[in-house]
């Protein structure tokens, strides 16, 4: 099935759970970060020891596509609906355009798994600075998590070109809005702000000028809100919200917005935290019947690729965020505690301010989670 090789780690004891994970590095720095992930991981469940991770990488990416004319082989999509969760690393090369790249591989999985929830965390972590000077003064004022809605919308994938290379040329692309998709969009966002302290949420729109599937949109919002009682809601315009995000970054909470303006949304919140190379992504399918995808959201970045200098800390964030998904919470708590006290300690990439490597803010991360293993007596086995 495209499959390359399985990375099984120091065999556990028989009493603990055991996560098949299907990694996916594909292009640029995606094997460098998924890399740098899969041996956090590793040294996260040695040092808790009471759960374990099995890696299986699959070669699903440009280099493949050039070679073969398809990203995913036949049957490759059955192949990963076994394993507990995917581990995505990223897409896109000089030599495909981007749209057959995209389409060819990541949201060729986040759309038939009905990965309908992406979730986007973001705030600025201990040892990174936000070029917004109230949050550099208060990282506190920047916490938000970003719902976006991730199988319909404006990437929908509907529309076509005719007349091709005549002056009267035509392209369209139909955004598809669904009662039901945003429905259980909206109800995941909600559930998700109802379950953070602040119970906040703002609902993001562009009804003024996208005048019908916008509407629908907001029609199923005014619906749903009314069985969250005990949310705080307001509604802003997508381009009001890029405003709001700037200057009064200690107003928002939760967000839920559409597939394309989420998209934006969160990739402004990333930088406005501090850089792109931290973010993480989720692409959840709630239901759990099929696996859920997880990624750092900074490209492939070519122009770093190889150098040994990528950001993996978006990668360790999206560890972080798929080991809670699977249920360890406190080991999703103390990869993130040892990820913000390694950049505490100055050891950051570049793009921070810093001048460590990939392979050394890797080991620093590993170091960390072992020290933090030893202080609270969690048995580790790392060494």
């Amino acid at each position: 099935m495209g499959s390359i090789s399985v990375e099984r780690p120091l065999a556990p004891p028989p009493s603990t759970t055991t996560y098949n994970i299907a990694s996916i590095p594909a292009d640029g720095i995606g094997p460098e970060v998924i890399s740098a992930g899969i041996k956090v991981l590793n040294t996260l469940a040695q040092t808790f020891n009471t759960f374990s991770f099995t890696f299986e990488h699959f070669d699903w990416s440009s280099d493949k596509y050039i070679e073969k004319g398809r990203y995913i082989p036949e049957g490759g999509l059955d192949s990963l609906r076994k394993f507990h969760a995917i581990l995505f690393g990223a897409v896109g090369d000089q030599r495909v355009p981007d749209h057959i790249s995209l389409w060819g591989l990541r949201l060729a999985i986040c759309q038939p798994f009905q990965q309908y929830a992406n979730v986007r965390p973001t705030r600025v972590l201990k040892g990174v600075t936000s070029p917004l000077s109230s949050c550099q003064a208060d990282p506190s004022k920047l916490d938000w998590v970003i719902i976006r809605e991730n199988s319909e919308g404006e990437y929908a994938g509907h529309g076509g070109r005719s007349h091709t290379n005549q002056p009267w040329e035509v392209a369209t692309d139909v955004s598809i809005f669904t009662r039901h998709g945003a429905e259980r969009l909206l109800r995941f966002a909600y559930e998700t702000a109802r379950s953070r302290p602040r119970k906040q949420i703002t609902f993001v729109t562009k009804s003024n000028a996208q005048r019908n599937g916008m509407v629908l949109w907001d029609d199923v919002h005014e619906l749903v809100k009314k069985d969250y009682p005990d949310v705080k809601t307001d509604k802003m315009l997508v381009d009001a919200m890029t405003c709001r995000m700037t200057l009064q970054p200690e107003t928002i909470d939760t967000v839920v917005a559409t597939n394309l303006h989420a998209d934006i949304l969160s990739d402004l919140a990333a930088a406005l935290a501090g850089s792109i190379g931290i973010a993480p992504t989720s692409n959840l399918d709630p239901t759990r019947q099929n696996p859920s995808m997880f990624e750092p959201i900074h490209g492939s970045a070519w122009d770093i690729a190889g150098k040994g200098v990528a950001n993996p800390v978006g990668t360790f964030w999206t560890c972080a965020e798929m080991v809670r998904w699977l249920g360890q919470e406190e080991a999703a708590e103390v990869l993130m505690e040892a990820v913000e006290n390694v950049l505490g300690q100055g050891v950051k990439t570049r793009d921070l301010g810093g001048k460590a490597g990939t392979e050394e803010v890797t080991n620093s991360v590993c170091e960390e989670i072992k020290q933090i293993g030893k202080q609270r007596g969690f048995g580790s086995k790392a060494k």
